[in-house]
């Protein structure tokens, strides 16, 4: 028996140690097995111990992850992958009984942030216990230099994560590597450094290039930098995924910039979260970002989008300051807020527009829409919860200067939710079929309590689950084999990950089994830490993650590689 299987066959058991069930440092997942390999791996099976699958589920609801309705099967796996689908006669060392539950593929992420918490909790119990087998993260790029990706991945093989995970690189990060956080345009020479470091991360494995235009220094990319990095991330076969510049009045105006980098880069673009933050335009505006993007598919762009299913978003509070006075980094944003003057100018531009700058204070209706949820300052965690607006009354200050001064006050980053979108564009953009789901949440470094970043948003204990549960199942917005679709086949696709996605002979078994009539997301504004119902088993790469709802605490996810990775020889 390969030691690699007799591995997986003890994680299965629950018999092995948590070392024991690491992922080793392989290369890239290789592509399927073939038939004549299974079958060889079923004799050896049979030979040293009677038992002909490592684990087969047997009576369920197969979802394949395709869209096709659901069908009654057992799932035979061997060595991670799906062997047999169908009426298995056979044996399993770990049987699964999963009558009246659903099968389907494990869940995807397509807009993750847990680059910086896996080195130090790469258990992922959050996103283990919604469903989600494998996380694409980072919107803002990587934790480490473009230089030290390559140790970055090791280290995460080395100690062992529970999920699939691969990572963008952010153009921010080329840019901050050479030009700091000023606002100020590259020259050529510093533009061929950015490329260089776009190049470095691209053939260390990244996944392709990010950016989060609203975020300053982000915000002072031009879109023909942009194109320049994308180029570059385009010869190893990467996609640009983007937090786009706007998603108020002016998002139809951003999702073309993003088409035109697409474009003009020669990559695949990525909307990522969309939505329509601004409220004269609900009902309106889903549909023309609907009509720009099916016109640059039309002319073969590969443009689409994910989006997460709340009406809320969630970042920090910084966000509410015009980016110019960002410019130079958060020391000189702090001296800028600190000087009266300036203060009066920027609160004219929070009523009258800042060039650059996205108001997301516009986009919430108001500073009522904007709720803090981490002060970062015990002396301030009374406010927590409440308005910016109810805030200001209780200080005696106007809403902005309330909200700043707790920016000033924090000792990090000061966390608010902005009350933004509406339950009808959430539904418009579900039935867009190129739209996917991302969380725009991470692991959690303590999962069921607060951590450093407050209180989290909701979706980071029930965005996918909250998807089929709530819109599929409740709404009927999407049959339950679509909301699936959605969050394996489709997102695999998009990513170039092959042989996940589906249940499949031959593909990697993420598997999700979860009881669609107690399936419920339980995390809500006030009780975000909830974790959902209904999910019964998950497997990460055939080896049981979650049972009955229970983390098992083994760590069989495994690397992902962008499709440019190049390994040292």
């Amino acid at each position: 028996m390969a030691s690699s299987l007799r591995s997986l066959l003890a994680c299965a058991l629950g018999a092995a140690t948590l070392a024991s069930c690491k992922t080793a440092p392989t290369p890239a997942p290789s592509p399927a097995v073939s038939a004549q390999a299974s079958r060889e791996a079923l004799d050896g099976r049979a030979r040293l111990g009677g038992a002909d699958y490592d684990v087969v589920i047997r009576n369920g609801r197969v979802i394949d992850g395709m869209g096709n309705p659901w069908i009654l099967a057992d799932v035979g796996i061997i060595g991670g992958k799906f062997a047999t689908i169908g009426k298995i006669t056979g044996r399993g060392v770990k049987e699964i009984d999963a009558k009246g539950l659903y099968v389907s593929p494990g869940w995807i992420d397509m807009m993750d942030q847990s680059g910086g918490v896996l080195p130090r909790n790469g258990l992922a119990q959050n996103k283990l216990l919604q469903g989600v087998t494998t996380a694409i993260g980072g919107e803002g790029g990587f934790p480490v230099p473009a230089s030290q990706i390559p140790q970055y991945f090791s280290n995460l093989e080395q100690q062992g994560i529970s999920i699939n995970f691969g990572n963008y690189y952010s153009a921010t990060q080329a840019r901050v590597a050479v030009l700091k956080s000023f606002n100020r345009a590259p020259t050529p020479g510093e533009l061929d450094q950015m490329r260089a470091s776009m190049d470095t991360a691209m053939r260390a494995g990244a996944m392709g290039m990010t950016t989060a235009l609203i975020y300053p220094p982000s915000s002072y990319s031009t879109t023909e930098e942009l194109v320049e990095l994308a180029k570059v991330a385009a010869r190893y076969g990467g996609t640009y995924a983007s937090h786009i510049r706007g998603e108020g009045k002016e998002v139809v105006q951003s999702v073309l910039e993003l088409i035109r980098i697409a474009e003009e880069g020669g990559l695949p673009g990525e909307v990522f979260h969309l939505k329509v933050a601004y409220r004269p335009g609900w009902g309106v505006l889903m549909d023309s970002v609907r009509q720009v993007i099916e016109a640059a598919r039309a002319r073969n762009v590969d443009v689409a989008a994910d989006l997460y299913v709340y009406t809320a978003g969630g970042t920090g509070l910084e966000a509410t300051i015009p980016a110019w006075a960002a410019d130079g980094g958060r020391d000189s944003l702090r001296k800028r807020l600190a000087d009266p003057a300036i203060r009066a100018r920027l609160k004219r531009e929070v009523e009258t527009g800042s060039p650059g700058w996205w108001n997301i204070i516009e986009a919430a209706g108001g500073w009522e829409g904007v709720v803090l949820v981490n002060a970062q300052n015990p002396a301030n965690t009374r406010y927590q919860r409440k308005s910016i607006a109810q805030i200001a009354k209780e200080m005696g200050k106007e809403p902005a200067d309330a909200a700043w001064d707790l920016v000033l006050e924090g000792t990090g980053r000061v966390m608010a939710i902005y009350h933004m979108m509406s339950e009808q564009d959430i539904e418009t953009a579900l039935r867009f079929p190129w739209t996917s789901i991302g969380s725009d949440a991470g692991a959690a470094l303590n999962p069921g309590a607060v951590d450093q970043t407050g209180l989290p948003h909701p979706r980071m204990y029930g965005n996918a689950v909250r998807v089929v549960s709530r819109y599929a199942r409740d709404r009927k917005v999407l049959s339950v084999e679509e909301a699936i679709r959605k969050q394996t086949s489709w997102p695999a696709t998009r990513m170039r990950l092959a042989g996940r996605g589906s249940i499949k002979e031959g593909n990697w078994a993420d598997v999700t089994i979860f009881d669609l009539a107690t399936l419920d997301d339980k995390a809500t504004y006030d009780s975000p830490l909830a974790t959902p119902t209904g999910i019964a088993y998950v497997l990460v790469n055939g080896v049981v993650s979650v049972e009955q709802g229970k983390h098992t605490g083994v760590r069989a996810g495994r690397v992902l590689y962008g499709p440019g990775r190049v390994v040292a020889r």
